[in-house]
């Protein structure tokens, strides 16, 4: 969970329960029961989405870095065909072969 919205959410409970301890000590305070109700209604979708964001994550995480590594072999690839390109054929005829290099 993201510090930002553990602290909102931490920030919000306390808010809510203390609404709802002065509701119910003494009435309505220009914060109805619906509005406070409501208000903990999106706390939970918050919860529940900050949830799924989190399990999103945790498979998303091992896929970047298989991809960052499969990105890192083709740039070594690159550089090194690059590299041979260059060292066979004059400058001239470098873009034929897709290296868009100038010295």
């Amino acid at each position: 969970m993201s510090k930002t919205i553990e602290t909102q959410i931490e920030k919000s409970r306390g808010l809510i329960a203390g609404l709802r301890k002065h509701v119910s000590q003494r009435g309505e305070l220009g914060v109805t029961t619906a509005e406070i109700n409501k208000m903990e209604a999106l706390l939970n979708q918050l919860k529940e989405s900050n949830l799924e964001v989190d399990r999103l994550r945790e498979e998303l995480t091992p896929k970047v870095r298989h991809m960052n590594q499969i990105l890192t072999e083709v740039k070594a690839s690159y550089a090194e065909t690059k590299k041979v390109l260059k060292g066979y054929y004059s400058m001239e005829q470098w873009a034929e072969y897709g290296v868009p290099d100038k010295r």
